[in-house]
């Protein structure tokens, strides 16, 4: 080989060489790359992994705009924030998980509500038969007219062509049996009764009493057919004033949420409304309007013959004396309602197991009568002293 041709061969040899050396470099910094993004993606992975661990906030989606969400803590206060990947079909109303620091939404959970309504309300199958209540007779068949018949028998108001009543107003001094009348019409219509307090529907913060209805009245229609009982509606529906407290208009709030359920009520629905107080007085006409609470029911002391029914109903299961003057005992309860009647066949019967007898006598009655009418002059007289 001449000499020239070596000298071409060698430059082209070490060209190759150089640039075999070039590309080993640049393979070597190109895995150093690799290396660098690897780590980069686990601790971006793991940044985002701790972002997504609990504790995450609760939030409520108050409005889509765009890939951003308008999103309400708990404490009422709202932001404006992103959305990551795994929250697609998202609508107003959902109740999402957002991390701590820029509150963004990660996920939706499903069926979620805002309030453990069990907190608020008893739910229960009533065992009360309309025998166990006495003494009122015209009160019952009234609510049997306006709660029993159109959950037994919709298609007889179907074909009459009239509409039931959506619900009634019970009132009445403490004691009378308001309480008692629902829960027997719950037990007849085989209905779950939802007790309430209408002070529990006054919440903290604002908004949140209205909401709280809605999800009773939404959880009365699942377990149709139901009776929802609202006990001192009065505390929630007492005449509205102009000017108020911010706790005030809070209480109006939760109150107009709940005439609004009222009014969307389908007039033969499954659902029916109780209201109960002690305080008709006070109570704002908007709620016994016709076509709300608009059937007013008395629930009053019991008259002599009440009284011999009520008496025998709590009696039924003692022993009692068969000398004991009955009539004598029927007079001095005159005036006492349903409630106190209990109170003192109780109390007769502890006068008995305190003598070691299991045979309740006349005695024992009347000493009962005027133990719990002290009872009760005391707590009047301890009311007054705080309050008068």
């Amino acid at each position: 080989m001449a000499n020239e041709d070596k000298e071409i061969l060698n430059r082209i040899i070490g060209s190759y060489s150089v640039d075999a050396n070039g590309l080993e470099d640049e393979n070597k910094m190109l895995q150093q790359t690799v290396i660098n993004l690897r780590s980069e993606l686990s601790r971006a992975q793991k940044q985002l992994d701790m972002f997504q661990k609990p504790p995450l906030l609760v939030a409520e989606v108050r409005e889509m705009l765009d890939e951003n969400v308008l999103v309400r803590l708990n404490n009422g206060n709202e932001f404006f924030v992103e959305k990551g990947p795994d929250c697609p079909g998202l609508k107003s109303d959902d109740a999402v998980l957002v991390e701590q620091k820029n509150l963004t939404v990660l996920k939706k959970i499903p069926g979620r509500k805002k309030f453990n309504i069990e907190k608020f309300v008893i739910i229960d199958k009533p065992t009360v038969s309309w025998d166990d209540v006495g003494g009122l007779d015209n009160q019952a068949e009234e609510i049997r007219e306006v709660i029993e018949l159109p959950l037994l028998k919709p298609a007889l108001f179907k074909k009459v062509g009239i509409h039931p009543p959506k619900g009634i107003l019970l009132y009445g001094t403490p004691g009378t049996g308001k309480t008692l009348l629902a829960k027997a019409v719950a037990s007849s219509t085989n209905s779950t009764f939802i007790e309430l307090v209408g002070s529990e529907l006054v919440q903290k913060f604002i908004g949140e009493g209205a909401k709280l209805v809605k999800e009773v009245f939404d959880l009365a229609r699942e377990k149709a057919p139901s009776i929802i009982f609202i006990d001192e509606i009065d505390a929630l529906a007492a005449t509205r004033i102009e000017i108020g407290t911010s706790g005030e208009r809070e209480v109006q709030r939760t109150f107009m949420q709940l005439l609004a359920e009222i009014d969307g009520f389908k007039s033969l629905d499954n659902v029916k409304i109780i209201g109960c107080t002690n305080r008709k007085d006070i109570l704002d006409p908007a709620v016994t309007r016709p076509g709300r609470l608009d059937r007013l029911i008395k629930v009053p002391n019991p008259d002599k013959e009440g009284i011999v029914k009520i008496f025998s109903i709590h009696t039924r299961n003692m022993t009692v004396d068969k000398k004991a003057n009955l009539d004598k005992i029927y007079k001095e309860l005159e005036g006492y309602s349903g409630a106190e009647i209990k109170a003192v066949c109780t109390e007769a019967g502890y006068f008995a197991i305190r003598a070691n007898r299991t045979k309740v006598t006349g005695k024992d009655f009347l000493e009962a009568v005027v133990k719990v009418k002290r009872e009760e002059e005391e707590e009047g007289e301890d009311f007054m002293r705080m309050f008068g």
